[in-house]
């Protein structure tokens, strides 16, 4: 094919299979499992008497359900019974199909979005699934990745592939560079804001623009898991250095005259030039701010510096009468600040946030400060490997003599699947992806916000900007 083709066209292309009746069957390079949603799809193999097509081409972790404390004692250690039914049941399920496990304890083992980059199992021009909708992190990578339902897991386990509709073309462009002490995170909370919660449906995004090609691989991580929230089915940059700085030499990646050789076949998945999007939107990087979530979705979110807005001055119903039930569930008022609302609880972690570059940020922001009294404040990396990383570079004597709790790896309070969760009415600055009613713990309030934020928040008390510490 001699037209020009966006990252998105060259992937889909190189995997179609068939095309039937305006869908195509996609051959899927690698299948991220853990524990919540692939039991049913194990199960439906059992009942079908089906194998795994290819057990190489996936990898399992426990995450959502695991406590952060205790993980030696695996599966049987957990107190909740569906948790730990759930855990056992990946044990048993990928011993069973051949399915490499990196078990509770293993310090391979994590958060599956963390550990599939970090083991370079994540690679350009792969097409990556998981049953979780955070799977658009591996984009980063130029990767197409997306998440999926149980019965699709259940279909790629036993085929390796999976029908799907494609998706339209959208481009994000950020130009300029982002200003000293703004993050990843606050660039897509601004865009999250800027295009709305919907203001992606239908499309996989490919972000670009020197802003974005600035951006190192971990935040570039942190931009894609988003993706989802904008509503898009997938989020992607084009590999370039960075992406291969990142990879070479990681257990799974490529070795020797290999790795040229990927190299090489990475550099051609770039958007060629002329290349049509259905859409193309453009941001200048120096408009953005750190940003705070006030309401019960990412989009409803502003710079630390704004103020919350009031329903009345919003367009549309629908936005007004979103805003309203939001204030009501935060318990804020439109026209209040968001800097200096109170907290009772900080969050550090998740797939968004949680990695080595994010802890390090976090670090810097608390080094030589205390946690206020009446905070719980909690940091719990990515995976074992992250642990290990800041235990050796002392990140986590930094944290702990501030006050924070350091905990092991898993999804944590993201998800509210665990032991750690919000109470009713508490409120909480987080370093994760969703904002939702309930997402944290019944009842629990969450702001959004970046590791830097989180942690200055932590010192003062009250949402806070770093540069507001004294």
């Amino acid at each position: 094919m001699n037209w020009p083709r966006t990252l998105y066209d060259k992937i889909w292309e190189a995997h179609a299979v068939a095309d039937d009746d305006g869908e195509t069957l996609l051959y899927i390079d690698l299948h991220l499992l853990h524990e919540v949603t692939s039991p049913q799809a194990f199960a439906g193999l059992d009942a079908a008497g089906r194998a795994v097509r290819r057990p190489a081409r996936a990898l399992a972790l426990s995450d959502h359900n695991v406590p952060t404390t205790g993980q030696a004692a695996g599966p049987a250690g957990v107190e909740d019974e569906e948790a730990r039914a759930q855990l056992a049941a990946l044990v048993d399920n990928t011993r069973r199909f051949g399915i490499e496990n990196f078990l509770m304890g293993d310090p391979r083992g994590g958060i599956v979005h963390v550990v599939g980059p970090e083991q370079g199992r994540s690679q350009p021009g792969m097409t990556i699934v998981c049953g979780d909708s955070h799977t658009s992190t591996h984009g980063a990578f130029g990767a197409l990745a997306f998440g999926i339902g149980t019965s699709e897991v259940e279909h790629v386990l036993a085929t390796q592939t999976i029908r799907q509709r494609k998706s339209r073309n959208m481009r994000i462009v950020v130009e300029g560079q982002l200003a000293p002490y703004v993050h990843a995170k606050d660039l897509a909370l601004h865009l999250l804001a800027a295009i709305g919660v919907d203001g992606a449906t239908g499309h996989v995004i490919e972000y670009a623009g020197p802003a974005v090609r600035a951006l190192s691989m971990e935040a570039r991580m942190t931009l894609c898991n988003l993706s989802i929230e904008m509503g898009a089915r997938a989020g992607l940059i084009a590999p370039d250095a960075t992406s291969f700085a990142y990879l070479e030499g990681r257990p799974a990646a490529p070795q020797g005259a290999d790795w040229e050789t990927a190299v090489d076949r990475w550099r051609y998945l770039a958007t060629d030039a002329g290349a049509v999007f259905d859409r193309e939107v453009v941001f200048d990087a120096a408009d953005v701010r750190p940003m705070v979530s006030w309401g019960t979705n990412p989009a409803q979110s502003i710079a630390i510096d704004a103020c919350i807005p009031s329903p009345g001055t919003l367009t549309g119903g629908d936005v007004r009468g979103a805003a309203d039930r939001a204030l009501a569930y935060m318990d804020l008022t439109g026209g209040q600040p968001i800097a200096g609302i109170p907290l009772d609880r900080v969050f550090i972690g998740s797939c968004t946030n949680s990695r080595i570059e994010d802890l390090r940020i976090a670090a810097a922001v608390v080094r030589g400060r205390t946690v206020a009294p009446h905070i719980r404040a909690m940091v719990v990396p990515g995976s074992g490997l992250v642990k290990r990383q800041a235990e050796a570079e002392g990140i986590d004597k930094v944290l702990r003599a501030a006050g924070f709790d350091w905990r092991e790896p898993g999804c944590s309070m993201c998800v509210g699947m665990n032991a750690d969760r919000l109470q009713p009415g508490e409120r909480c600055a987080a370093t994760s992806n969703r904002n939702f009613e309930n997402r944290q713990g019944r009842g629990g309030r969450t702001h959004l916000m970046s590791p830097a934020l989180a942690a200055a928040s932590a010192i003062a008390g009250c949402i806070a900007d770093p540069a507001s510490l004294r």
